[in-house]
């Protein structure tokens, strides 16, 4: 087992499950102690006693990515408790669903309040302490980010911005020692079909993304926290992933074209 991240202090937003729960794992058997944010308390304590099982200290601090005085709080417990923070994974997130002539302006607040506004949020008050430690930021982007689809307009452009966030970071930070990874999976399991528009979950809700293109969470949180610790700029990952996003660059005519015929792409 790899052990880049021994004794490092890493800080997950959306910790709770998916992406965010593998990823704070995945990073414990790697030798991190890791700090858990989300809404949802009770997953977040589940989610701490698999870091112990994996070898890692687990600190749960609750924690609402919109409210920016949370965001203030959770990092200076997070420093006070653990004494930094060498990793800051921003991967809170969620997604609105419905075309743009009939989303409301409240949906339109609620998708770039959490996956835009609470991202920045948590790279602003999280980059003093990264600077200290010469440490790692990690932003959860998307293959949507290189493409769109029917009905995932306030979902793509989220995630758009997300990745335009990313590429500004990477010159900003250049020679202070800081890096930032700016992380775009294709299809990952994750809960993100179960929230609807306004943040809510529902267990019973079905995932519509294709099952057969879908990687499970703990094998994309090794390629991630693989693309982390060699402090990549980008990186794309699913062979579908990688193709979506060739595309969307180079051939976005085409994509049009074909996703229009074949209707939504979340």
């Amino acid at each position: 087992m790899k052990r880049q991240f021994t004794d490092q202090v890493v800080w997950i937003t959306g910790a709770g499950s998916g992406l965010g729960q593998a990823l704070a794992i995945e990073l414990a058997r790697r030798g991190a102690r890791v700090a858990l944010s989300g809404r949802r308390v009770e997953r977040l304590e589940q989610v701490a006693k698999q870091v112990e099982a994996a070898g890692g200290r687990a600190l749960v601090v609750p924690c609402d990515v919109t409210d920016e005085e949370a965001v203030q709080a959770t990092i200076a417990k997070v420093v006070a408790e653990l004494g930094g923070i060498d990793v800051a994974i921003a991967n809170a997130g969620m997604s609105v669903v419905g075309s743009i002539e009939k989303l409301s302006l409240s949906e339109w607040h609620q998708q770039f309040g959490v996956n835009l506004f609470g991202l920045v949020s948590s790279v602003k008050h999280s980059l003093p302490e990264l600077r200290k430690t010469r440490g790692r930021l990690v932003l959860m982007g998307s293959i949507v980010s290189f493409l769109a689809g029917k009905r995932a307009g306030a979902y793509c452009a989220s995630k758009f911005a997300v990745r335009a966030i990313g590429l500004t970071l990477s010159q900003e930070l250049h020679g202070t020692g800081v890096s930032c990874t700016t992380i775009c999976p294709g299809f990952v399991e994750s809960e993100i079909n179960r929230v609807d528009n306004s943040g809510r979950y529902h267990a019973s809700r079905r995932d519509l993304r294709p099952k057969r293109l879908m990687w499970t969470a703990d094998k994309a949180a090794r390629v991630m926290v693989d693309a982390i610790a060699k402090r990549k700029r980008e990186f794309v990952f699913t062979g579908h992933g990688k193709i979506g996003a060739f595309l969307g660059q180079h051939f976005p005519g085409l994509v049009s074209f074909a996703l229009g015929r074949v209707g939504a792409l979340k």
